[in-house]
């Protein structure tokens, strides 16, 4: 309410969403504890009724890293260099693990949260950063086993080539966070109009886990099938793994170029699906 002078300020104003392109980061800093509130949620209650709980983060990576090990390197005879194929493996399918994570969980967005959206305003960006941030969590329980098995393989006579590249791992997660996000949110939009597509994208995943250099340097592919090589040379996941395995590894290159392509994709996906998130949210309570 305004009252005094007719220079005094509202405290509260609602306007119309009527801009085409809006970020509302001001909106989820000014609910940002509503914001941890979706994170301890996603963290807590996935699993707060299951015997093992926070120990499926550990079960996954590690079951799938001894299968891909037998499979691709005992039965295929997959070279990874001078790194255990098993702790290759591992690298690998921590990082491809978080994408999937953000994508997953967001494609879902306007469907699982439809209840909460009808009834009370909020940012609607809050739900899929909030996914993105919970994840890191179980990423970072996954690190933690993979510290332990680099560790181990270390007293066993691995040789340890760490180096400045090493600091620049988080940023590359964040990257990825990113990816998956904007992935996510133009999946999300459209899966309020074209329900099939939750089919699709799990089925996708598995295909783009193939090519995306998750169980195999990306030079193999290249060498061993070169006319599928633009399967490699324009999937921005593969220089992602790629270049995670040479920052904790030491195994393969840094792609300058390839990081650049990669950059440049993230930020046009995250824009694109940010755009068309804001106008999903609109009229999405129609549809879903």
């Amino acid at each position: 309410m305004k009252s005094g002078n007719n220079d005094q300020d509202w405290l509260f104003e609602i306007k119309p969403k009527n801009q085409f392109f809006r970020l509302h980061l001001r909106e989820v800093w000014q609910y940002r504890d509503l914001l941890f509130l979706f994170v301890r949620r996603d963290v807590v209650t996935v699993y707060k009724q299951t015997i093992l709980g926070p120990l499926w983060y550990l079960i996954q990576p590690l079951f799938t890293s001894v299968i891909f090990t037998i499979i691709f390197n005992t039965v295929a005879g997959i070279s990874t260099g001078n790194v255990p194929p098993f702790l290759f493996n591992l690298g690998g399918i921590m990082v491809w693990n978080y994408f999937t994570s953000c994508l997953n969980d967001t494609s879902d967005t306007f469907k699982k949260n439809a209840s909460i959206f009808g009834k009370v305003y909020f940012p609607r960006l809050i739900v899929p950063l909030s996914i993105v941030i919970s994840n890191l969590v179980k990423f970072g329980i996954q690190f933690f086993i993979f510290i332990a098995f680099y560790i181990f393989y270390a007293f066993q006579g691995m040789e340890v080539k760490l180096g400045t590249a090493t600091l620049f791992f988080p940023l590359l997660i964040v990257l990825m966070g990113i990816l998956g996000l904007g992935l996510g949110m133009i999946i999300s939009s459209m899966v309020t109009k074209y329900r099939d597509l939750t089919f699709l994208v799990g089925f996708g995943v598995q295909l783009l886990m193939y090519v995306s250099a998750v169980m195999y340097p990306m030079a193999l592919l290249k060498e061993k099938l070169p006319q599928f090589g633009w399967l490699i040379e324009y999937n921005p996941l593969a220089y992602v793994i790629e270049t995670a395995r040479y920052m904790l590894l030491h195994e393969g290159l840094i792609s300058i170029g390839g990081m650049f392509y990669t950059v440049g994709v993230t930020i046009a996906l995250f824009f694109i699906g940010l755009l068309i998130f804001n106008k999903t949210e609109k009229s999405f309570i129609d549809t879903v």
